[in-house]
């Protein structure tokens, strides 16, 4: 019997058919079921559905219930959210889109049904992610420190560029007069990286892209780099401080702080079965192959 834990934030009300019908499903294959509270109390309050299964509400209690699988409702954004929970316990996330197609959260409402119980027949694999680990002087400023996407460093009140000083290795690589620089995983890279003009990595690349946001310069391109480098920033700017952004997690930080930025010491495991794979949600997200005129 697998033990189930389940996160989610909001949910539309067109999708509480789906749902309801997912959580039914688990339980007549036997599922032990225990939920983010949040969630519950959510969907108890929305929909009325009277669910009372047993609640975790932060990293310590998920990981105490030692669960199999973490089946994450809602899209890519509400992944990077579970990924605080998770953290470096490696239990598996599976997503499941109740929205747009994702490349996180890439389980459409259409293959939920056979791919649910492909995994709980055994019938899948791991799709381990590197992630990016952020640390300062004092460790305890930014907390959790870790990010499965990308880190932002950005300007803070200003409409004015700031001077982001980069080194790789102890060596100086340049300085970015920009709005802000990105850090992105080979899973960020079709976020917010893509966005910047930045290269898409496959998910098992071995790298890390350093992508400008907006840079004076336009001869500023961005680079990958080895994901062993070890990347350090120093920030100018106006006002003093700065924002460093990991995934969707905003701090604040002083100019005087220097951000040492690695590839973290653990992998988040992704669940993938045969009805998702990444190139077929490129394809599909990205629209390529639709236009016939070659």
């Amino acid at each position: 019997m697998a033990r189930m834990a389940i996160f989610g934030k909001r949910i539309p009300d067109e999708v509480q058919t789906f749902v309801e019908r997912t959580i039914n499903s688990l339980l007549q294959e036997g599922c032990e079921l225990i939920m983010y509270r949040g969630f519950q109390h959510r969907i108890n309050e929305q929909w009325a559905v009277g669910w009372e299964f047993p609640e975790f509400k932060n990293a310590a209690e998920l990981q105490a219930c030692a669960p199999d699988f973490l089946l994450v409702i809602g899209g890519d954004g509400t992944i990077l959210d579970a990924s605080t929970l998770v953290e470096r316990s490696g239990i598996p996330i599976i997503g499941l889109n109740t929205g747009r197609l994702g490349f996180l959260a890439n389980i459409t409402r259409d293959e939920a049904p056979m791919a649910l119980k492909a995994i709980l027949a055994g019938d899948y694999s791991l799709d381990e992610r590197n992630a990016l680990e952020a640390h300062t002087a004092s460790d305890d400023i930014i907390q959790p420190n870790f990010a499965l996407n990308e880190i932002a460093v950005s300007r803070k009140g200003t409409t004015s560029m700031i001077s982001i000083h980069v080194s790789l290795n102890g060596e100086f690589l340049n300085t970015y007069w920009a709005d802000g620089l990105l850090i992105s995983t080979p899973t960020g890279s079709t976020g917010y990286n893509l966005s910047c003009g930045g290269p898409i990595l496959l998910p098992g690349s071995n790298n890390f892209i350093l992508t400008p946001i907006a840079p004076h310069n336009l001869t500023v391109r961005p680079l990958v780099i080895p994901n062993a480098d070890t990347i350090s920033i120093k920030v100018e700017a106006r006002e003093g401080n700065f924002l460093a952004s990991l995934d969707s997690r905003v701090f604040t930080l002083d100019c005087e702080t220097e951000l040492t930025l690695r590839r973290a010491d653990f992998r988040f495991k992704l669940v993938r079965t045969a009805y998702t794979d990444f190139a077929s949600t490129l394809r599909n997200k990205l629209l390529w192959g639709l236009d016939r005129r070659n």
